[in-house]
């Protein structure tokens, strides 16, 4: 794992030597060489990595983000074990359900049609989209990536920016030729998912803004915790544990975090959430609530790809010690997973 670092510093000194460079010069190609083998990676850096070295990446990224060690043969926080999961269960089920467009299908077979949002369009390319049949406000995304997405408010306000359609189309172009498993952390099931594009209605409140989300946590069927939060500014947040108590977890500090009411939709999502999880060691069943009904909104297998920024630092052990890897990790070490 280590041939990275062991290349780039032959380079380094080759460099030097053949160039007779001076300790300024030194200096300047050592931060050179420094940044293409720690993090930030460089996209096309990591496009050139073999898959086998990714657990040493991975570490990196992680020291980088979380600022501590990350151990992947023993690993006991929830950010820890989502880095183990990223690497060791990586079945062609969880890719498929990644797929927003795909997940469809099976969403469709486990809880039916009802929770499903429309789908209004679904194209190869940002130029085969027909905005002439589309209504005034709509969503457009991909359906292999994170965040990779344009709300649009206003359809004919949208067109008639001519600056602002170019770059929302460069955009998606830029997008379809990524592999977001690069771009996000080696999250290595949005590897392998055939890039295009997908549109759906914009759903909005009575202020036109976006709907409340639900964020359900589950282990092998069992949620253990959940989170709602509405996108205002600053977005506001509450977390219960499974018995309903408000927990003391911050996911984001960026986030307003106060007590609510426990809603009917909220224990629909949940309830939902325990057949969609049943099969995963870990996933988190996303919900939107619009007009008091639920929609379903995405499985995500690894939030915030494994870095979330705990206020409370007994948070990461505690919802680590929630999600038990061990029988996995003994399948994966007997070769009968």
């Amino acid at each position: 794992m280590l041939k990275y670092d062991f290349f780039y510093c032959k380079i380094f000194f080759l460099t030097v030597l053949c160039y007779n460079l001076n300790m300024k010069e030194i200096i300047s190609l050592f931060k050179i060489f420094n940044r293409l083998i720690n993090p930030p990676y460089d996209y096309n850096f990591l496009k050139s990595v073999d898959e086998t070295d990714y657990p040493f990446f991975i570490k990196k990224l992680y020291k980088y983000n979380n600022g501590s060690n990350l151990n992947l043969k023993n690993p006991k926080t929830f950010n820890e074990k989502i880095q183990w999961l990223k690497l060791y269960d990586r079945t062609p089920i969880k890719t498929t359900l990644t797929d927003k467009i795909l997940v469809r299908d099976w969403i469709r077979d486990k809880i039916g049609d009802a929770y499903l949002k429309p789908l209004l369009q679904v194209c190869d390319c940002f130029d085969k989209i027909d905005f002439d049949s589309l209504p005034n406000s709509f969503i457009i995304k991909t359906n292999h990536g994170c965040k990779w997405h344009y709300k649009i408010k206003d359809k004919t306000e949208f067109l008639n920016n001519k600056k602002l359609f170019k770059v929302v189309n460069n955009d998606f172009d830029d997008w379809l030729n990524k592999q977001f498993h690069l771009v996000g952390g080696l999250e290595l099931q949005y590897k392998n998912i055939n890039p295009r594009i997908l549109i759906e209605p914009l759903l909005l409140d009575e202020c036109n803004d976006v709907p409340i989300e639900y964020e359900i946590f589950c282990t092998n069927g069992v949620p253990i915790f959940f989170q709602q939060i509405q996108y205002s500014n600053p977005p506001v947040c509450c977390v219960w544990n499974k018995k309903f108590e408000i927990a003391k977890i911050r996911f984001n500090p960026k986030y307003y975090y106060v007590p609510l009411q426990v809603q009917n939709t909220l224990i629909e999502a949940i309830e939902l959430s325990k057949t969609l999880s049943k099969d995963f060691v870990f996933v988190r069943v996303d919900w939107l609530l619009h007009k008091n009904k639920i929609f379903f909104n995405e499985m995500t297998f690894t939030p915030h790809s494994g870095y979330y920024n705990f206020s409370n630092e007994n948070a990461d052990a505690y919802l680590g010690s929630l999600i038990d890897i061990k029988p996995l990790m003994k399948g994966i070490k007997n070769g009968t997973v």
